[in-house]
């Protein structure tokens, strides 16, 4: 399913936003990797990812590619987990705001239910066993998530870290990838900040940010949260749309550099 969200995002993209509705069942009928969905079983599923498209008419948009980033709603996630890899481990702690045009519009914040915790992770983010204990079971705790995700830009510090543990874990209780477009918070501040280290903790520090708490799923959105704030204001005013901002969160530093000090 993945190939197929990027393959349909990357080909909208290129059509500048849109696609004939015939052309785009094309396009998931030759990039489909399973033979046992229909085209239009498919076309649900993307949508039910999160990928931000609709269908106007006889036509497919990619909203991302037309919508301001200002008018944007951007969800910043911040997971805590019991371990690294999301195939041996869960997450333990989901924290996130929804943030729009400098105002926190909507917040998540939980625990999960979790019947080891190594002791390292208790040691790096102070939660202990007794903090999961009653806390709800990610097969109840995910789906809330995601209806509380919705097709928002899914934004953390690391994004692949959050972004793929949240995808995995996903899949595992039967909600599908995670289709939502992403933007890290940690390659928009290479082109936009000055600092000499880019780590939540020291932008943290380094910003006036501030906030108490380190290591807790919440707390470190709220951090991610302002230093995404802070990148946008100093972006180049030749970036407008969502999909610009995150094409400009990939270009070469140097050259993003030279954009924002026109």
């Amino acid at each position: 399913m993945r190939p197929l969200i990027d393959n349909i995002v990357a080909a909208v993209k290129k059509r500048g936003g849109r696609m004939d509705l015939e052309g785009f069942k094309e396009l998931i009928q030759k990039s489909r990797d399973s033979l046992f969905e229909t085209v239009d079983t498919l076309m649900e599923l993307v949508i039910a990812s999160g990928v931000p498209i609709e269908i106007e008419g006889d036509e497919v948009v990619l909203k991302t590619a037309f919508m301001p980033w200002r008018e944007e709603t951007f969800c910043i996630v911040d997971v805590e987990t019991n371990g690294s890899k999301p195939s041996r481990s869960q997450i333990i702690e989901i924290g996130a705001l929804k943030w729009r045009n400098g105002e926190v519009v909507d917040r998540f914040e939980s625990f999960a239910e979790c019947s080891y915790l190594p002791y390292q992770i208790s040691e790096i983010t102070g939660i202990n066993p007794e903090d999961l204990e009653g806390a709800p079971p990610l097969q109840k705790l995910l789906p809330q998530f995601k209806e509380f995700l919705g097709d928002a830009v899914f934004v953390a510090h690391n994004a692949t870290f959050d972004y793929n543990f949240v995808s995995s874990s996903f899949e595992r209780f039967g909600l599908g990838v995670l289709g939502n477009r992403r933007l890290c918070t940690i390659d928009l501040a290479r082109r936009t900040i000055e600092a000499e280290r880019y780590g939540l903790g020291h932008l943290n520090i380094a910003l006036d940010i501030n906030t108490l708490v380190h290591h807790r799923a919440y707390a470190d959105a709220v951090t991610a949260a302002k230093v995404l704030e802070i990148g946008l204001r100093n972006l180049p005013e030749s970036v407008v749309t969502v999909e610009e901002l995150i094409d400009f969160t990939k270009l070469p530093v140097k050259k993003a550099r030279e954009l924002v000090s026109r």
